[in-house]
Order: C-alpha cells, then structure tokens, then sequence
C-alpha cells in the first residue's frame, strides 16, 4: 500500500559510502541491487557515486544531492563506530542538529533490552526531523530527511528497505520502450547536426549514439527511449530526418 503522499519521481540518486569499496577490500553490490528495483518499478538511476570515509567528501556530496532535488539514496555510515560518519553529515547538509528519534530509541530498547547501550542507542540519533526507514532484518532503522533515504552499508539490509521506500513514498514510473536503427557506413561525426536538432526537438526521450567499426567499414547505431508515444513520436522524426539526409537505416 502507498503513502498517501506518495508521489512520481523523475530518477533517483545512489550515494555509497565506503573506504572499503575504493581500495578493493569489499565490492560493492548496491549499485546492481538498486538498479534492478529501480527498473522493477519503470524508475531511474540518474546518477552513482562511491564515497570515502571522509566527513568532509561525505557532507559536500550531500549537500550536491540534496540541493538537485531528484530523491537519492546513501548506503553506509549509519552504525556507532568511530568511522561512520553519515548521519552527522546527512545533519549538517540538511541544516539540522542531530537528536534521538523517539520511537527509535524504542525500538532499539525493545531490541536490545538491557543491551541497549548508550554505543547502540547512538544509531538512531538521527537528523532532527528524520523519518524512520524500518529495517526487516534487525529491526535498526534507517531514516529519511529532505529528498535522501539513508540505508546500512550491508546489502542484506539495503535491499528490503529500498523496496519499501520505494514502494510507500514513490509512485511507479510509466511504461517505457526502447527502439534502435543501425546506419550501416555512417560515421558519427557526419551526424552531429542530426542529432543536435532531435535532442533539442525531443528533450522527453533518452537519445543515445553509438559508433562501431566493422568487417566492411563503420556504423552507428541510433537508440531512443522512453514513454511509448514520445518514442513513436521521435522515431517518426528521426526517420523522416534520416530519409531527408539520404542516409540509409535498418531498423533493429
């Protein structure tokens, strides 16, 4: 069932957080993770990136994110331990102090009974004014503030919680379809005006080049996608251009 705020989006953003990743000790899994549920549900993945331990790289490319607008989702850094740095960051880019959420707290005492230590009350100390992600594996929740959902940096955990943010905050995408002509002997520098003229003439589609050489010479193939009548309606006019130039096509 969806939030009854639950609105469209036009992408999403993917932050990684994670000093492990960049020097080889552990490869990374969010990236294809958040990609397939993002497709399961006809969205987008506008933009990945992988982060240090830094606070400083941390706090600056949320700022960027939270300043673009688009949601984003931040993967890692929400434990207690002296590297994670992510919440005091999500705080600072937001503009907000960090404070205890209350019905975290009781979760965690709910949780961890006598166990519930200062250390691990510390993972709910969230940016004031946070929502609460919950998490179906071990109950720590995860929370949203402004346009960023931030997740634990294991991808057990991630998974389920992106799926349920996406599927009570976030309505799903249109249907989208792709089409693609191969322009045997063409050469991509010779179509630049072209394809100047379609992107401008048609900014609701996805447009893509893509320059090959073969047996027999060169190749472009053409690709657009999106909505079904923006993609017939530019495929029309890429074909009528195609034909006016007397350039030849296969459809494929």
């Amino acid at each position: 069932m969806q939030h009854p705020g639950s609105q469209p989006a036009i992408g999403f953003g993917l932050i990684i957080v994670g000093s492990e990743i960049l020097d080889g000790r552990v490869s990374d899994r969010h990236l294809a993770s958040t990609s397939a549920l993002l497709r399961e549900r006809r969205l987008d993945l506008r933009y990945a990136q992988i982060l240090p331990d830094d606070p400083e790289v941390i706090e600056t490319q949320l700022r960027w994110a939270m300043d673009r607008g688009e949601p984003f989702f931040c993967c890692g850094g929400i434990g207690s331990t002296p590297d994670d740095y992510t919440r005091g960051c999500a705080a600072r880019a937001a503009g907000v102090p960090l404070a205890y959420h209350p019905r975290g707290v009781a979760i965690l005492k709910q949780r961890f009974g006598a166990q519930a230590t200062p250390a691990r009350l510390r993972m709910v100390e969230f940016p004031q004014g946070a929502d609460l992600i919950p998490n179906p594996i071990n109950q720590v929740p995860g929370f949203r503030i402004g346009n960023g959902h931030f997740l634990p940096g294991f991808p057990e955990m991630a998974h389920p919680m992106t799926a349920w943010v996406l599927d009570t905050w976030y309505a799903p995408g249109v249907e989208k379809i792709a089409r693609a002509l191969r322009l045997p002997g063409a050469r991509e520098a010779d179509l630049v005006d072209l394809m100047e003229a379609f992107i401008a003439a048609h900014p609701d589609v996805t447009f893509s080049s893509l320059p090959a050489f073969t047996a027999t010479g060169t190749e472009v193939k053409l690709g657009i996608s999106g909505a079904r009548e923006a993609v017939a309606a530019g495929l029309r006019d890429l074909t009528a251009a195609l034909d006016h130039a007397g350039i030849k096509y296969q459809r494929l």
